[in-house]
């Protein structure tokens, strides 16, 4: 097949995620969380993309539609060309061996009444294609490239660290060789003295085993780190989609101004300078039906925000996309480069 007509390693298109709440009273309709509202972006191999947003975004129900752990309520999630929803149990058992995933708790995540050998070789166990002699053979070669020794392999997971037990979770997503690694904040439960280390391991582990990440994350520093594209998540919606250098510097959508604000600065602040708004503001305007949803906390709001919703559009260059009807071009407000790869959102 042309390599240009190849599908794209991860479409998700016009992706919606519903979840019904419990009554609150015995006759009344269920109330609705619209977790993810029309989503769509694309993965091109190689080409890692970080999700960035506050908590209660939408970014982890995206991460487990995308893991296929559920089934979105309207659109489609296709890897490899494969609408994972379609799958019946058998194929997307199979397909997984493509797309595996790495959680945020190291410790939640590992059974403790395991050996690593086990933990290690779960996803291969579950493609029913390899001996029990490869699986081992395969457990000590991934267990070795995350700067684990072979022995490891006989302990159990109270026996180690938590940058030690992340390490065993990467083990255990590399060992069927995927295309694709969905990690959900996956050092933002260690300590900063580990964080670095676990995340130049995942760049090395890029470079040497061909993967690409799907990093879901609030770290900017994280995301800089180790992506080429970034989009940024707002109430279940895209709203601003582009490179690290350009979200970092050049902001364009009044939330991402704020997520960026919001981060410690590395220099000291002028004398008499104050801090601009941060994501804690409260609102000061009613939040309309059909509105813009980041209207009613914008501080550049006007009247067709409370009426008209927002597409997500291309700026100066196509890279470069915001979902504002007043995109903002004032790179003071941003992050300097430079202190997105160094501090913590």
């Amino acid at each position: 097949m042309n390599k240009d007509l190849s599908p794209p390693l991860l479409a998700v298109e016009q992706v919606t995620r519903t979840y019904r709440l419990p009554r609150e009273k015995l006759w009344s309709q269920p109330p609705k969380v619209h977790a993810l509202q029309g989503v769509s972006f694309q993965m091109a191999a190689g080409r890692s993309l970080g999700i960035v947003g506050e908590s209660g975004s939408g970014k982890s129900t995206l991460a487990r539609l995308v893991m296929a752990l559920e089934s979105p309520t309207s659109g489609s999630v296709q890897i490899l060309g494969r609408d994972m929803a379609t799958l019946d149990a058998a194929s997307l058992r199979q397909a997984r061996r493509d797309f595996q995933m790495v959680f945020q708790d190291p410790y939640g995540s590992l059974d403790p009444r395991q050996t690593v050998l086990r933990i290690v070789t779960e996803p291969l166990q579950a493609q029913d294609d390899t001996s029990a002699a490869e699986q081992a053979r395969r457990a000590k070669e991934v267990l070795m490239s995350v700067g684990l020794r072979a022995t490891d392999l006989e302990k159990y997971p109270h026996e180690f660290s938590g940058g030690q037990r992340q390490r065993i979770a990467i083990a255990r997503a590399l060992i069927t060789r995927p295309r694709l690694i969905v990690a959900d904040e996956p050092v933002s439960a260690l300590d900063v003295s580990v964080q670095a280390q676990v995340l130049n391991l995942m760049q090395d582990l890029q470079a040497e085993f061909d993967v690409t990440y799907l990093l879901i994350s609030h770290d900017l520093a994280v995301v800089d780190h180790l992506c080429a594209d970034v989009a940024v998540i707002f109430q279940g919606r895209i709203v601003e989609q582009g490179a690290p250098q350009t979200l970092f510097r050049q902001a364009a959508h009044p939330y991402t101004q704020a997520l960026l604000d919001a981060v410690p600065r590395l220099e000291p602040r002028a004398p008499g300078a104050q801090r601009k708004r941060t994501l804690a503001v409260e609102p000061t305007r009613v939040q309309m039906p059909g509105a813009c949803p980041y209207a009613h906390r914008c501080p550049y709001a006007r009247e067709r925000c409370d009426n008209e919703r927002p597409e997500l559009m291309p700026l100066a260059g196509a890279v470069h996309r915001v979902a504002c009807h007043f995109p903002q071009h004032d790179a003071a407000a941003a992050l300097p480069h430079h202190d997105a790869a160094n501090a913590k959102a």
